[in-house]
């Protein structure tokens, strides 16, 4: 019996962004479908694709991940197709689900490319799911699909990040000239999006999951890294890509805000993380690589980003680690990892 059983193939899930120009503004109504917001914002947001040319970074991370996903799957002697759908742009779920129905599958078991629990980063896309599985049927596509819980506590998650940081922190000492893991000049700053705070008390089955989760992470990170560095850095969790109407209040404080603080402080550099992001697109390329890194050119402060865990081995390996715990699980087994449980509770919104 194939470790993958009673699966006969994986999807990957992601957000999905436009491939060129004519793709931004359709992208961005799909996005926000259903949301009152306003024709300007989209327009504002609409400028960030087009000052890359109208075409995000994300599609192009996810067939890399695509293929890696797949080979390290082939490596395992596990022979079962990834199927790559997304939640917003092309390929969308529905179509995904048809391409496995042509190709004779009938359950497959879906991982998110999203780390953290929320009502965007899990139970939407949960949803969009059981929607598209839904409409299927309709149309006579047989196809039903599990979906891989949070994973961001892995192991091999957390060793890509502590070496990026490690490098970051070795690459922010040779612009200062000092060593800034002993340094109250330089600091360490994971980001994530910002989210509502309504909705991050509602994440989780307990509550302040996305939040909570991911300053554990970068705690655990940051403990691993003080044990190879001799001490551990002053660090921050702070948040990019608020979204939200005026009055709503989101999860604070904001990068550029925070920088200029710091700056105040006297730090004189930052190792900016982007630890809810596994790949580069728009909100990294955008928020952290453009405006943050200008927030910090402004007030004096050296810079550096260091790169997502993308496709890096240790985070393809936690990948498929997760989906074969998912088949353990449904087949009845102990998984090496039980996922998490969703509830109706669970990242309401």
């Amino acid at each position: 019996m194939s470790e993958l059983a009673p699966y006969d193939g994986v999807l990957l899930v992601s957000f999905g962004g436009p491939e060129g120009p004519d793709d931004v503004m359709p992208f961005l109504r799909a996005v926000t479908r259903g949301r009152p917001v306003p024709p300007e914002r989209l327009e504002a947001v609409a400028e960030h694709y087009l000052a890359v040319g109208g075409r995000s970074p994300i599609n192009d991370a996810n067939r890399r991940l695509l293929a890696e996903l797949q080979a390290e799957l082939d490596g395992r002697g596990i022979q079962a197709p990834v199927i790559w759908g997304n939640r917003n742009w092309h390929p969308l779920l529905p179509d995904a689900l048809d391409r496995a129905h042509e190709s004779g599958l009938e359950r497959l078991v879906a991982i998110v490319t999203s780390l953290f629990p929320s009502w965007s980063g899990c139970r939407q896309y949960r949803m969009a799911l059981a929607a598209a599985v839904r409409e299927g049927h309709e149309r006579g596509v047989e196809v039903e699909v599990d979906v891989v819980a949070p994973y961001h506590a892995r192991p091999g998650i957390r060793a890509a990040l502590v070496d990026r940081v490690d490098g970051g922190l070795d690459a922010l000492g040779r612009l200062l000239g000092v060593d800034p893991g002993q340094s109250a000049a330089a600091r360490v700053v994971f980001v994530t999006h910002s989210i509502p705070v309504e909705m991050d008390l509602a994440s989780g089955p307990l509550g302040s999951a996305y939040s909570g989760r991911q300053r554990q992470e970068a705690h655990a990170a940051m403990q691993q890294l003080g044990a190879r560095r001799g001490g551990v850095p002053p660090w921050d969790l702070v948040f990019c890509s608020r979204s939200g109407p005026p009055g709503q209040p989101w999860l604070e404080p904001d990068i550029d805000d925070h920088l200029v603080e710091l700056a105040g402080d006297g730090v004189e550099g930052v190792v900016v993380v982007p630890i809810g992001f596994v790949s580069d697109h728009m909100e990294v390329v955008h928020d952290l690589d453009t405006q943050a890194a200008e927030v910090a050119r402004r007030v004096g402060m050296s810079f550096v980003r260091v790169p997502t865990v993308g496709t890096d081995p240790r985070f393809v390996a936690a990948l498929a680690d997760a989906v074969l715990d998912q088949a353990a699980l449904a087949r009845g087994e102990r998984p090496t990892l039980v996922p998490a449980t969703c509830t109706p509770q669970c990242c309401h919104r």
